[in-house]
């Protein structure tokens, strides 16, 4: 069954294909024969109960710098599409929560991926703490005296923006550390909001592994190693990608959030495990899926429009 299928993406004309899940998703969509439109965020309406964009038609090959065709801007009701995959990347800002109430209102037999209300009730780095057990000991706030009785309690830290994205602004404190005064100072003139506080894991330099989960599955996994005198192993930041199996540990994680995963709808998942401790569950616009093809694993872009297709299929209208 061919369907519509829009994509909610910042532009795709600034993507880079080659790391891009999105632009895999796209692919195999095409070649499924769905009928792919595309729009930014900022053309997102909402009037009198009814959910529109200025959309484009969207073909794609996997070319870089002649990857899309993009037809005419058009309106369109977006209730007519079977699928929208909401794709664009964080920050996790008010713009990003106001295009989930929109997202919301969209009738039942349109499928959102992932579900809208979900995305917005997960933030990524506080619905992992309905996991504590499976996460390194986790401190939310911006009490200078609660950050200071958690290093003394766990030594090394690591100081990360609770909204942000893509290893910004991470920092690791030492027990004893001069600096710390001014980080906090500069956190909370930067950040409104809380910010996330860890104890410090050592085996970071052994990698920060992304697993991702499709349907509540773990179904492929990269090991990505931070670089030299760097913390952070996201790939934007330096990060080197090796393919990696899952240790009994990542597969007792992913066992044990998985069902949540479902329940709540969210089909594509990404998660991060540092020496067996979960550190994130990303829902917004996860990563990975074109790094753990390259790397001789599955193409997971084939699962998620399997697990889409078969969402779609059973929903009212269908």
């Amino acid at each position: 069954m061919a369907l519509t299928v829009a994509v909610q993406m910042d532009s795709i004309r600034a993507i880079r294909i080659a790391g891009d899940t999105t632009f895999a998703l796209l692919l195999e969509a095409q070649a499924r024969g769905h009928r792919l439109l595309h729009y930014t965020p900022d053309r997102l309406s909402l009037q009198n109960g009814r959910v529109t964009a200025r959309v484009e038609a969207l073909t794609v090959q996997d070319v870089e710098g002649a990857h899309a065709t993009l037809g005419e801007p058009e309106r369109m009701e977006l209730s007519e599409a079977d699928v929208v995959l909401m794709r664009q990347d964080p920050p996790f800002d008010m713009a990003y929560i106001t295009a989930t109430h929109m997202l919301e209102r969209l009738p039942s037999s349109t499928l959102v991926v992932n579900n809208p209300a979900e995305v917005r009730n997960a933030p990524e780095k506080l619905f992992v703490l309905d996991f504590p057990t499976l996460m390194p000991p986790t401190l939310i706030t911006r009490d200078k005296a609660e950050i200071e009785a958690f290093r003394a309690e766990h030594g090394a830290i690591v100081m990360k923006p609770l909204h942000g994205h893509g290893g910004a602004a991470v920092f690791r404190v030492l027990p004893e550390d001069a600096n710390f005064g001014s980080m906090f100072d500069l956190f909370s003139v930067t950040f409104r909001e809380q910010w996330v506080v860890q104890r410090f894991l050592p085996r970071i330099t052994e990698g920060d592994k992304r697993i991702i989960l499709v349907d509540g599955e773990p179904l492929g996994a990269i090991n990505r190693v931070p670089a030299l005198n760097d913390i952070r192993s996201n790939m934007v930041r330096g990060g080197a990608a090796a393919a990696s199996d899952l240790t009994p540990r990542e597969r007792e994680i992913c066992a044990t959030i998985g069902p949540e995963l479902r329940r709540r709808g969210l089909i594509l998942v990404g998660i991060d495990v540092i020496d067996g401790h979960l550190t994130e569950i990303n829902v917004t616009s996860p990563t990975g899926i074109r790094a753990i093809k390259r790397l001789g694993g599955p193409d997971l872009a084939v699962s998620v429009w399997d697990a889409i297709e078969a969402r779609a299929g059973a929903r009212p209208d269908a």
